[in-house]
């Protein structure tokens, strides 16, 4: 097939150089964008009297046509074509005649595709926030069910203190929430458009590119021809902010093996979401949690993959930038089935709360509280400490938790107890007291969930479109 490139060569090119260089197999899934930025240019081209006002119309039925029969399976994206700028103006041509040789007037493929690239990954952004959206709804049902279940909070995985499963979700929803803000960071900076910079030097055409940056939904044009087509920056930063969210997702993820296994009893994750053994009739998995972990790898690969390939490159565009999709696509359908997946297992999951709160005083995670009592009864606290863990190690030697003790077992360690320390140190007791902004007491907690609403109210999950 002839090239779009091929005046200057007087050879065709090796079968294995053509289909090593070719992108028809991966960025045909650009077409809506190649497309939408085709006829946007056009319409720029008809305005600046640089078509007519009949070539312009002519143009963008034949490219409205080529849209509708694509997505409609009437015509499909076929491997003749080296990439999805080939086959678009190839069946442009076939249908409107030579008019259709005057769509690529004052454009090159280096600014084309960077155009593709940024409308792509704008959209694939948007969706993105949208997904994290539906979690965080999630994860506020779930806060606002289980302000008063306790259960342990730990560090170094060792039981620590007791909080609310409101407040652990609470952590998540957290990350979430920046990673939705990081989403709204990308759109913003990346929201330029770069077609109009020609190859890397611009053109001598009279286009009006804020016209046209206008009609594709951009902020403004971009400033410099040369960053124009040689900038993925926004790709990397998407991919970085895809890894981190893979990241929360994987931590989170972790959490809920641990505590769907016996040992915990925490969580049963639904059917739907868990799968068996083919041997052991017992089992039921957390698959989706695990792959969940798993998948995080390959997101941090494409991450590091876009970060090499870019490190070394000179202005302006060189082909080495064709690598900027294959890894982003897979790590976008990645993050994007993570997301839906994560979800759903997370909208059905079932919490033990009695599991959870005998975890809690089992753990002696009321100890600090325990150590707070003596000091505020006159006890210095560096000796309150030690009381403290005396009585810890005579429960462990007695299979006892804290409040099991009699009063008289605390009295053998400091005059200081009194009957009020059971009150002390009930779970309830020991959460409700921490009532510092951000902590698991009842009013910092109700305080956070309401802030939350108003939040997910403020900024749906389609407010980036």
């Amino acid at each position: 097939m002839a090239q779009l490139w091929g005046g200057r060569f007087t050879k065709q090119t090796d079968e294995l150089v053509y289909a090593f260089n070719a992108s028809i197999g991966f960025d045909r899934r650009l077409y809506r964008q190649d497309i939408e930025g085709s006829i946007a240019h056009v319409k720029m081209l008809a305005k600046q009297k640089i078509l007519t006002p009949e070539e312009g119309d002519r143009i963008q039925e034949g490219l409205a046509g080529i849209l509708r029969d694509v997505e409609s399976g009437a015509l499909e994206i076929t491997p003749e074509y080296e990439d999805i700028h080939s086959f678009v103006e190839a069946n442009l041509i076939d249908r409107i005649g030579d008019i259709g040789k005057k769509l690529h007037t004052g454009r090159s493929r280096n600014d084309q595709v960077a155009l593709d690239m940024r409308m792509y990954i704008r959209d694939a952004v948007r969706t993105t926030d949208g997904l994290l959206f539906d979690l965080l709804a999630v994860l506020q049902r779930i806060m606002e069910e289980h302000i008063d279940t306790f259960m342990p909070g730990f560090t170094h995985l060792q039981k620590a203190q007791p909080v609310t499963l409101a407040h652990h979700v609470g952590a998540y929803f957290e990350m979430f929430r920046r990673d939705r803000a990081r989403m709204e960071d990308i759109c913003r900076r990346m929201n330029e458009c770069p077609l109009g910079a020609g190859a890397l030097a611009g053109t001598t055409y009279p286009l009006d590119r804020a016209y046209t940056a206008q009609l594709l939904g951009f902020d403004r044009p971009t400033r410099n021809s040369m960053d124009s087509v040689s900038d993925r920056d926004y790709v990397i930063e998407y991919l970085a902010a895809l890894a981190t969210i893979m990241m929360h997702l994987s931590r989170f993820s972790e959490e809920i093996i641990l505590w769907n296994s016996n040992e915990y009893g925490f969580v049963e994750l639904d059917d739907a979401f868990s799968t068996g053994s083919s041997i052991m009739p017992q089992k039921k998995n957390p698959d989706i949690a695990e792959l969940v972990r798993g998948k995080t790898g390959r997101v941090y690969g494409a991450l590091m993959g876009m970060l090499t390939t870019m490190k070394g490159l000179p202005l302006a565009y060189n082909k080495d930038m064709q690598e900027d999709k294959e890894g982003v696509f897979d790590a976008i359908d990645t993050v994007t089935s993570c997301l839906r997946l994560f979800t759903g297992m997370a909208d059905t999951m079932k919490f033990n709360r009695d599991a959870m709160e005998a975890s809690a005083r089992n753990g002696f995670t009321n100890a600090t509280d325990v150590a707070d009592y003596l000091v505020n009864h006159g006890v210095p606290f560096r000796d309150a400490h030690g009381i403290s863990g005396r009585l810890v190690l005579k429960c462990i030697a007695e299979g006892k938790a804290l409040d099991d003790l009699t009063l008289a077992q605390f009295r053998e360690e400091s005059e200081a107890f009194g009957e009020d320390i059971y009150e002390a140190i009930r779970m309830k007791t020991c959460v409700e007291r921490r009532l510092t902004e951000g902590a698991p007491g009842q009013a910092a907690m109700r305080e956070a969930i309401a802030e939350n609403r108003r939040y997910l109210q403020e900024t749906p999950g389609d407010r980036l479109r």
